[in-house]
C-alpha cells in the first residue's frame, strides 16, 4: 500500500497506536503525523484543527488519506478534505458532533473523495458485528469497561462535557430521552465477568443504527469493572451531583490512568429470523482494539475500489467480513451464538 497517509493526533494514545500498527503491517506506506505538539518525528506536520490556515500543510505533501484522531469541533478537517478531494476517516466524534458532520457531508452535491465516519463504538466495531442489518429489528449493546484500561484524553473530555446532557435511544423508531448512569438493570456478561448492574450510556451507534441503518430499536448500557464506581456514578447522576462539579473536576473524575486491561462488549440482535448474541473481548484493551480496527478500515479503503461518497466504517465490509478481519489478531476473541 504505497500511499501518503496523515494521522492527525498521531502523538496521542490512539493515534500513535494506529501509526505503529499501520507501519508494521504496511511498511511501504508513507506516514505523516499531524500535531500541535513538538516531536522528533521526521514526517511531522504542524497542524492545529482549530486553525484552518495550518491545514495548508496537507496539500503540500500530496496526502491521499487523512485519519482524524482528535476532536475537530469546527469540522475544519472535514471541510478541507471535501474541498481538496482527499479521503478522510474520523474516529473521534461523539453523537452530537457526528450528526453535524454527517449533515455537512450530506449537503455536498458531488463528493470527489471517500468520507468515512468511524466514530461508532471502538471505531465502528460494534455495528460491524451485526450480520443481517437488513432484517434486524432491535439491537442492544452492553459494555464492560475496566477502570484499569488505558483511555485517550478525548474520552474523559466527552464524558465530562456530556454526562449531564440528555441523549436519545430509540424504541420502535420513537426517540427516548435518557441520562447517563440511570435506569440500571442486571446483565450477565460472558468471559467469566458475571452479572453486573448496567446503566444508560451514549455511543454514536444509537444514531448510526437507527437513522442510517433504519433499525427501529437500539439501546446501549454499560458497567465499570469496579462495582463501587458503577454504583457511585449512578448515585451522582440521580442526585445531580455532576451539575455541581466544574468541567475540570469532571474531567479528573473520568480520566483513566490505567496501564491497560481487557475490554469486553456484547451485542444482542433481534432479526426476523430470531435472536443472536455476539461477544467480543480484546486482551489489550479498548485503545488497541480501536487502533487495530481503524487500521483495518484504512487498509480496506485503500486496497479496495469504493465510489466517492459517505460511508460509515461497517459499510466498507460485507456481512461477517469485519469479524474475520478482527480475529486475525490473536488478542481479539469473538463468539456468536443463537439465543
Amino acid at each position: 500500500m504505497q500511499k501518503n497517509i496523515l494521522i492527525i493526533g498521531g502523538t496521542g494514545l490512539i493515534g500513535s497506536t494506529i501509526f505503529q500498527i499501520l507501519k508494521s503491517r504496511n511498511p511501504d506506506c508513507n506516514l505523516f503525523i499531524g500535531s500541535r505538539k513538538e516531536s522528533n518525528f521526521p514526517n511531522r506536520l504542524t497542524i492545529d484543527v482549530m486553525d484552518y490556515s495550518t491545514l495548508s500543510e496537507i496539500s503540500k505533501q500530496a496526502i491521499d488519506l487523512i485519519v482524524l484522531c482528535v476532536n475537530d469541533k469546527l469540522n475544519n478537517v472535514l471541510y478541507y478534505a471535501i474541498d481538496n478531494q482527499i479521503d478522510y476517516i474520523d474516529i473521534t466524534k461523539p453523537t452530537p458532533d457526528l450528526t453535524e458532520a454527517f449533515s455537512i457531508a450530506s449537503k455536498e452535491k458531488k463528493l470527489s473523495s471517500k468520507i468515512v465516519f468511524s466514530s461508532g463504538w471502538m471505531a465502528g466495531v460494534m455495528s460491524g458485528l451485526l450480520q443481517d442489518l437488513e432484517n434486524t429489528k432491535a439491537v442492544e449493546l452492553f459494555v464492560y469497561y475496566s477502570i484499569k484500561d488505558k483511555a485517550g484524553e478525548s474520552s474523559a473530555h466527552f464524558m465530562a462535557e456530556n454526562v449531564s446532557k440528555p441523549f436519545l435511544r430509540y424504541k420502535e423508531n420513537l426517540p427516548v430521552t435518557l441520562l447517563h448512569f440511570l435506569d440500571s438493570e442486571k446483565y450477565d456478561f460472558a468471559f467469566e465477568i458475571g452479572k453486573r448492574q448496567v446503566y444508560n450510556f451514549d455511543v454514536p451507534d444509537l444514531f448510526i443504527l437507527n437513522t442510517i441503518e433504519k433499525i427501529p430499536t437500539v439501546s446501549v448500557k454499560m458497567t465499570y469493572s469496579s462495582k463501587l464506581v458503577t454504583f457511585l456514578l449512578g448515585i451522582f447522576q440521580s442526585v445531580r451531583l455532576f451539575d455541581l462539579l466544574s468541567l475540570k473536576n469532571r474531567r479528573l473524575l473520568f480520566s483513566a490512568n490505567g496501564k491497560g486491561d481487557k475490554t469486553t462488549f456484547e451485542v444482542l440482535a433481534t432479526t426476523t429470523n430470531g435472536r443472536s448474541k455476539t461477544v467480543l473481548q480484546s486482551d489489550k484493551g479498548q485503545s488497541e482494539l480501536t487502533a487495530f480496527a481503524t487500521v483495518l478500515h484504512i487498509e480496506k479503503l485503500e486496497n479496495c475500489s469504493f465510489s466517492n461518497g459517505i460511508y460509515f466504517s461497517h459499510q466498507l465490509y460485507q456481512p461477517n467480513e469485519m469479524i474475520t478481519a478482527l480475529t486475525t489478531n490473536k488478542t481479539i476473541k469473538i463468539n456468536t451464538f443463537k439465543l
